[in-house]
C-alpha cells in the first residue's frame, strides 16, 4: 500500500501524511538517547516513504537536529525538514522566547546542526506573550524571502493568535496535540485550519505510546521520561486509558482486521488536512504505519469509538502538562 501524501504551501514536493517526530531522539524527557538507533530510524523512515521529519532545537538541546543532519548526508534533497524556533534553555529549563534576535540566532544554529542551507518548514514552537506577533512573524517572513526557510508554521497557537500572526506572513501549517484521547482542537483549530487551507501537523497521534497497544498496568517509566509527569500514566487514569485501548484494539481487529495503532492513525488522518507525527526512535517502531492506509473509518465507526471512550475513561485529561513556562 503506497503512502498517502498532501501538499504544504511553499514546498514543492508531495509530503507523506505520516511524518517522523524526533522529540524522543533527543533523549531529554525520554529516558536518554541512543544515537545509533536514532540514525538508523531516520534512514529507515526515508526508505519507507516517510519524507517529513519534524524536529526542534530543544529536543535534546540540539542533539535531535544534529542526528538528522548526519543521517541526511547525501539524501537531503529527498527529505522535508520541519524544525522550530522560540524556546531558549540557558539554564536547562526551556522557556518561551520568540524575539527577532532569538529567532535569528536559532535559525543559524539549526541550519548548522542540520547541515543544510535551507529549512523547508520553520515553526514557532510556542506563542510568546511577551513579544508582539508582528515582531515574530515579520522575522520569519524576512527569513522566507532570504531563502533560508520555504514555509512558515506555528505550534500550540490559538485561532486568535494565528489570525494576528497571519497578518504579517502567510501561514502554511499549525501543529497542535491531537489524538483519539486529546481532541481539544476539534471545535476550533481544526475548523480554522480547514477554512484557511492550513495543514495540521498532529503531534502525539499515539498519545505518547498509549495507543500502540503495547503498554500494560505494570509498565513503568524510568528517569526523566515525560510520561512520569503525564497524569494519563498515573492511577487511577492509567487503568482507564488502558481499558479504552484494549476495547479499541478488539474493535479494530474484529471490524477492520487492523491493530489499534492503525486505527488511531487512521482516525487522525480522517479528520481533515492532517499529518500524523509518528514518534519512533528505533527502526522496529516504524512497523505498522502502512496499515493506516487504504481504508477509512465510517460514521458508524466514529460513533462506536466514541462510545468506547465514554464507557472506559471516566476522568479524561488533556496534554496541558507539556506547556513550557513563560519567561
Amino acid at each position: 500500500m503506497s503512502i498517502e501524501t498532501l501538499r504544504i504551501a511553499g514546498i514543492d514536493k508531495p509530503i507523506s501524511r505520516i511524518a517522523l517526530g524526533t522529540w524522543s531522539m533527543g533523549g531529554h524527557l525520554w529516558g536518554g538517547a541512543d544515537n545509533e538507533q536514532s540514525t538508523r530510524t531516520l534512514r529507515q523512515a526515508l526508505l519507507s516513504g516517510i519524507n517529513l521529519i519534524d524536529t526542534a532545537p530543544v529536543y535534546g538541546f540540539g542533539l535531535s537536529e544534529e542526528l538528522i543532519g548526519q543521517a541526511l548526508r547525501g539524501v537531503r534533497h529527498s527529505a522535508v525538514i520541519a524544525t522550530k524556533a522560540g524556546l531558549q534553555w540557558d539554564d536547562g529549563t526551556p522557556r518561551r522566547n520568540a524575539t527577532a534576535q532569538r529567532i535569528r540566532k536559532e535559525v543559524e544554529d539549526s541550519l548548522q546542526r542540520l547541515e543544510t542551507d535551507y529549512i523547508d518548514l520553520y515553526q514557532v514552537h510556542w506563542p510568546d506573550p511577551l513579544v508582539a506577533q508582528e515582531e515574530t512573524a515579520d522575522t520569519l517572513e524576512r527569513l522566507r524571502r532570504e531563502g533560508k526557510i520555504l514555509a512558515v508554521g506555528v505550534s500550540n497557537y490559538s485561532c486568535a493568535q494565528m489570525d494576528d500572526f497571519s497578518r504579517h506572513t502567510a501561514l502554511a501549517t499549525v501543529q497542535p496535540p491531537y489524538n483519539l484521547f486529546e481532541r481539544a482542537i476539534d471545535s476550533n483549530i481544526l475548523q480554522y485550519a480547514k477554512r484557511h487551507s492550513l495543514v495540521v501537523l498532529a503531534y502525539g497521534p499515539l498519545c505518547r505510546g498509549l495507543l500502540t497497544g503495547s503498554m500494560h498496568s505494570a509498565t513503568r517509566f524510568a528517569g526523566d521520561d515525560v510520561r512520569g509527569l503525564d497524569p494519563k500514566f498515573k492511577a487511577p487514569r492509567f487503568e482507564q486509558y488502558l481499558a479504552a485501548v484494549a476495547a479499541l484494539d478488539i474493535y479494530a481487529r474484529e471490524c477492520h482486521g487492523k491493530s489499534v495503532l492503525a486505527l488511531a492513525l487512521r482516525w487522525v488522518l480522517d479528520q481533515g488536512p492532517t499529518i500524523a507525527l509518528w514518534g519512533a526512535r528505533r527502526p522496529e517502531q516504524l512497523r505498522g504505519y502502512e496499515e493506516a492506509f487504504g481504508w477509512k473509518l465510517s460514521a458508524d465507526d466514529l460513533t462506536h469509538i466514541d462510545r468506547i471512550l465514554a464507557s472506559t475513561i471516566k476522568d479524561p485529561i488533556g496534554p496541558e502538562f507539556m506547556a513550557p513556562p513563560k519567561r
